[in-house]
């Protein structure tokens, strides 16, 4: 490197104007040769060292490269596969459009859950299920606008189908051995009319309870032979509100749930509540929560400058008051366009557009987290939902002290006796229940200790059992990857009324706090 950098900085003389000799020129070209040969040969390995800094880089950016990081205390972290972001994962923010794709659900065979998932000594011994009813109709129309043209009518070849759909609809005169209670006998087992009735299930909507019950199928009777090919009558438990969208859903989901389905083997129970109350329902201070919900609802709208304006620039192109527009509560049928791929409505001052709709759905977003961060639904929510739990809870405790009925329980329900419900349980990342949700209680027992039993509970598939309020703490100190059944018999039996400073269902009910 010496000899190559003296000879860098050699001076070469100018060549002469007069004659030279030829040892002298000739020393002069040597001298000149070696000078250009070097400084090739050191900018020709500048070049290549440069090069495989770049590739280097290059490679490890791409991930063909492993990268070893340092863990605590100076440890060398084993090697991670590094992977790609997902396009169509959640965005780090709420987002409302996003989060109204999740809502309407729209039917997707890949679409599975970790239902069933226990170590393998455990025995899987009941499961109770409630639905949301799927996709309907809009319940509200906004005045002076065309309702969306859609069609409740089944055919199996209009997409979204199912491969179960056809035998279904061919299989409705034998669910009319079905025993239905009381009101339920009034109610068309399936939708037929051509132009949707407010409310009425959609097709998409009995695909949604086909692909659950298929999917239900697949884990607790194929893989944990929860029910026998010769199930009875006693073994499983349907409970359904007094709606035709209810019925129908559960009616889709147990088609493709049972094996060698036998009609004559269903009952259906009738529930005049949309909590699930049954006989439990006198409560006045559920009441009083509710009120106190309903008053910070209004009082968040009437903040809300954006949703107002909104709400005034909706009327003038409908052509009403904006106190009627805001009354029909018009984001339930412009989400029944959003999910069915319909033009919002036009009249001849202009139309409804995605930012009107982004601007109510932003709102709805805020409001979830409002209604969290003040807690009132909270405590209307626990009140609410101990006649349904308690129900559960009971019956769960029943079947691990060796009773064989009712191991299957199914109950079809509303975003109304959902909602509630997950926030009792205290679940705090939990999405408004979806077209065709479902919420499921799994009772598991240890094989190796039969008095040891555990509960797992799953929202939309996902496993949301430590998230619970009588749950969340365990997991840290516990050997065992499920949480104690007992932990949910005291929540539903006792520190439920803790907050109430009540030890008692009637009591919280009763004792006027203000």
């Amino acid at each position: 490197m010496r000899a190559t950098l003296s000879v860098l900085h050699t001076h070469i003389p100018e060549p002469h104007k007069g004659r030279v000799s030829w040892s002298s020129s000739h020393n002069g070209s040597v001298k000149m040769c070696m000078t250009m040969f070097f400084r090739s040969r050191f900018l020709f390995l500048l070049a290549v060292a440069a090069l495989l800094a770049v590739l280097s880089l290059s490679l490890q950016f791409l991930h063909l490269i492993p990268v070893t990081q340092p863990k605590e205390g100076g440890m060398v972290a084993k090697a991670r596969k590094r992977i790609l972001v997902d396009l169509y994962t959640a965005p780090p923010r709420l987002d409302p459009i996003y989060e109204a794709y999740q809502y309407c659900n729209v039917p997707n065979k890949t679409d599975h859950g970790l239902e069933g998932n226990a170590p393998p000594d455990y025995k899987l011994l009941s499961v109770h299920v409630m639905i949301r009813h799927g996709d309907r109709y809009p319940l509200y129309a906004i005045p002076k606008t065309k309702p969306p043209p859609i069609d409740c009518t089944l055919i199996p070849n209009r997409e979204p189908s199912h491969r179960l759909l056809e035998n279904f609809i061919k299989n409705r005169n034998i669910a009319t051995a079905c025993q239905l209670d009381g009101p339920l006998n009034n109610i068309a087992l399936l939708p037929s009319h051509t132009v949707c009735e407010m409310g009425e299930l959609t097709q998409i909507g009995v695909v949604q309870h086909l692909l659950n019950g298929e999917h239900l199928h697949d884990t607790y009777i194929k893989k944990h032979k929860l029910l026998p090919d010769n199930w009875t009558t006693r073994q499983l438990y349907v409970e359904s509100t007094g709606k035709s969208r209810t019925l129908q859903s559960g009616l889709a989901l147990l088609y493709s749930l049972l094996p060698k389905l036998d009609w004559g083997k269903i009952r259906v129970r009738y529930q005049w509540s949309t909590i699930f109350c049954s006989n439990s329902c006198d409560c006045p201070m559920r009441n009083h929560y509710l009120e106190q919900e309903q008053r910070r609802q209004y009082n968040l709208r009437v903040k809300n400058s954006l949703l107002e304006q909104t709400y005034v620039n909706m009327a003038k192109i409908v052509g009403i008051p904006t106190r009627r527009l805001r009354a029909a509560n018009p984001i339930d049928s412009l989400l029944c366009h959003f999910c069915h791929n319909v033009s919002f409505p036009c009249t001849e001052y202009g139309c409804i557009n995605l930012d009107h709709f982004k601007v109510i759905k932003a709102h709805q977003l805020e409001d979830e987290r409002d209604r969290q961060r003040k807690k009132l639904y909270y405590k209307y929510a626990l009140l609410a939902t101990h006649p349904i739990l308690n129900q559960t809870a009971t019956r769960m405790q029943q079947i691990t002290q060796g009773k064989k009925d009712e191991i299957f329980a199914l109950y079809s329900a509303h975003d109304v006796t959902v909602a509630p419900l997950l926030s009792a349980l205290g679940i705090p990342d939990a999405s408004f229940p979806r077209f065709g949700a479902r919420i499921i209680f799994e009772i598991w027992q240890n094989g190796k200790d039969k008095r040891q039993n555990f509960i797992r509970i799953l929202y939309n598939g996902n496993d949301v059992t430590f998230q619970t309020s009588f749950c969340s703490g365990h997991k840290a100190h516990s050997k065992h990857l499920l949480c104690p059944f007992e932990n949910f018999l005291n929540f539903v039996r006792r520190d439920m009324f803790a907050v109430f400073n009540s030890t008692n269902y009637y009591d919280a009910c009763h004792r006027r706090v203000f």
